[in-house]
């Protein structure tokens, strides 16, 4: 099996800083695109920024510039650093991942999307 692990959410105060981090374990062969996506209440959950296996990233405009996602392939991990945070990032932010698991019983490999537990980031004063 496969699980995602995030840290670093809590309370902050406006123009604060957080950052957050999400660690694969498990059965890994292969990390492809990782990234983390929010849903604040009564809100549909919404892309934040991903990151390809070779760097490449995409960011929300809402975020672009205050942001920024990085990973450790080494590691298996993906950071968010959040900079300058507002009230309106208040929600809960969730890792995501889309990882190439070994399944033995198979003696094959094949493509999973995993999402983290999901870590609260509230924003105010």
């Amino acid at each position: 099996q496969v699980q995602l692990v995030e840290s670093g959410g809590g309370l902050v105060q406006p123009g604060g800083s957080l950052r957050l981090s999400c660690a694969a374990s498990g059965s890994i062969v292969s990390i492809y695109g990782m990234g983390w996506y929010r849903q604040a209440p009564g809100k549909q959950r919404e892309l934040v920024a991903i990151i390809t296996s070779g760097g490449s990233t995409n960011y929300a405009d809402s975020v672009k510039g205050r942001f920024t996602v990085s990973r450790d392939n080494a590691k298996n991990t993906v950071y968010l650093q959040m900079n300058s945070l507002k009230p309106e990032d208040t929600a809960v932010y969730y890792c995501h991942a889309n990882i190439l698991r070994w399944e033995p019983l198979f003696k094959t490999s094949r493509e999973y999307s995993y999402w983290g537990q999901g870590t609260q980031v509230t924003v105010s004063s």
